[in-house]
């Protein structure tokens, strides 16, 4: 029997899932985009999500923030960079630019992330995790440049595949 991939918006999709994570699910998103990379590749690796606790900096989440262009909203899975008060700054590790939004709109934490076609999680708590960010955190100043390196030579050499 052969499966057939079927594609919804974000915006159809996602009000879903947190809809059954409310219910306490949790749910495994298709990761679509590019503002995770150099790490998480779109159509490549998956997203375990569940309702968020207490979050904090560092955290990858599933937040609804403003649309580009000023109309309505949208749905990004970014690192959070920022908390004060209730106002978060969140940022894709593949992005250069900030976003921002209220503690009200993060809808999911991420657990962990499928990562190269693996069956096995990398958990975000985990040592490798942890590891990863607490640099990739700290080389801000430099992240165009690695970005560029990333995209312009890296890519070029391991085009990353895609998992059905």
């Amino acid at each position: 029997m052969a499966i057939k991939r079927v594609e919804f918006p974000n915006h159809v999709i996602i009000p879903i899932i947190i809809e059954e994570l409310h219910k306490g699910h949790t749910a495994t998103l298709n990761l679509r985009g590019w503002s995770m990379r150099p790490f998480l590749e779109h159509d490549r690796d998956k997203a375990l999500l569940c309702l968020p606790g207490e979050v904090k900096v560092g955290d990858p989440v599933l937040a609804e923030v403003p649309a580009l262009k000023g109309e309505g909203t949208r749905y990004v899975l970014h690192r959070i960079t920022r908390i004060e008060g209730e106002e978060v700054t969140l940022r894709g590790d593949g992005n250069l630019g900030d976003e921002h939004c209220q503690l009200k709109d993060i809808k999911a934490a991420v657990v962990g992330f499928y990562r190269k076609g693996r069956k096995t999680l990398d958990r975000t708590d985990g040592w490798k995790w942890r590891i990863y960010s607490w640099w990739w955190m700290r080389l801000t100043p430099i992240r165009r440049y690695l970005l560029a390196f990333h995209r312009r030579i890296w890519l070029k050499i391991f085009k990353p595949k895609t998992i059905q």
